[in-house]
């Protein structure tokens, strides 16, 4: 059956892969005729477990074409102290540019005691508690390359425990209209293993103040087991749609959304409140053809993103891959591109 997805989809190539390190979440924007690939990483000798919440780091990386290979150029946001709110961990990219600025949004986080190690015993009792401190965060520079000066308080904050969204603030993807307008799209859930789910936000520019566009998440489902997570937001200027891509990460063995765990939904709105799964709404399955003729079943195909043209039109998407059982890698991890075409 023919995804409503606009887009189809061409053979996956492997646009990042950094020895020693596991790669996640990615963000690319094109600037003078370069690519630039911003996202998370930390030592692959931690393991992946719960090691991403403690001990990564956002970096950018280069190259001449949307499907790499992209090359290593810097740590763009490391740690800086337990005072900060992002002062131990940096996760999550969202790269945007107006006005000769630009904006890279990401989740931090802190903690106290010890850095965890691949030795660490008590590394699962303190995960949640770290992971509850995640926060929105945002860095601006006048170049690519220049120096990404980070805001000292959360972006987005939660809120009190009469709301749906009391625990976190994470997962941020922003669409940055013409006139500044700023609407950013974010995770939260209610209490601990609560369903995931999806807000809206908006302000009057780039850098906030953020306020919620609507009290209730979007996508809100009556089955607790409809998870959804990793949202990219953009708009689609000749069709004045907002449109979204989503993981499917339902639970319990439930149908979802898209009948298979991990795969990509699609939904559009057209005031960025209410939205609508399309009736075929599968963008991907974790199941890739690759240009090399293999075809694989990744254990995550996850935290996808979209490069645009100067048309303002996406060519390609990128996710972050892991072979082997969900979430249970013995090899590192990559980041994959996909070109896309219009159906």
């Amino acid at each position: 059956m023919t995804s409503d997805f606009p887009y189809k989809m061409g053979r996956a190539s492997v646009a990042l892969d950094m020895p020693d390190y596991f790669v996640w979440d990615s963000a690319v924007i094109e600037v003078n005729g370069k690519y630039h690939l911003f996202c998370s990483r930390w030592p692959q000798k931690l393991g992946f477990g719960c090691n991403w919440v403690f001990n990564s780091e956002i970096v950018q990386c280069v190259a001449d074409r949307p499907e790499g290979p992209y090359e290593f150029k810097r740590v763009v946001l490391p740690r800086r102290g337990r005072e900060y709110f992002d002062g131990m961990n940096t996760h999550n990219t969202c790269i945007r540019r107006h006005n000769g600025k630009f904006y890279l949004y990401y989740m931090g986080t802190t903690y106290g005691g010890p850095i965890p190690t691949e030795n660490s015993a008590d590394i699962g009792n303190r995960y949640l508690e770290t992971w509850n401190r995640k926060r929105i965060g945002l860095a601006v520079a006048d170049d690519i390359f220049g120096e990404f000066v980070r805001r000292n308080s959360p972006l987005l904050s939660p809120r009190d425990p009469s709301h749906w969204d009391c625990t976190i603030t994470t997962n941020p993807s922003v669409v940055i209209k013409p006139d500044g307008t700023t609407y950013m799209i974010y995770k939260s859930r209610s209490y601990c293993n609560a369903p995931l789910k999806l807000g809206i936000a908006v302000a009057p520019s780039p850098e906030g103040e953020f306020t919620r566009l609507c009290e209730d998440p979007i996508l809100n489902f009556e089955d607790e087991d409809m998870h959804v997570e990793d949202p990219f937001i953009w708009f689609d200027s000749d069709r004045k749609k907002f449109c979204l891509i989503a993981k499917d990460d339902v639970k319990h063995g439930s149908y979802g959304i898209t009948g298979e765990w991990g795969a990509g939904f699609y939904a559009e709105s057209d005031d960025c409140r209410e939205f609508t799964i399309a009736p075929n709404p599968k963008v991907y399955s974790r199941t890739l053809e690759f240009a090399s003729g293999e075809t694989f079943t990744l254990g995550n195909l996850e935290r996808p993103s979209l490069l645009f043209n100067e048309k303002g039109q996406p060519t390609h998407i990128f996710c972050a891959a892991g072979f082997g059982r969900p979430y249970d890698f013995t090899q590192r991890t990559q980041v994959v591109c996909i070109p896309l075409e219009p159906r």
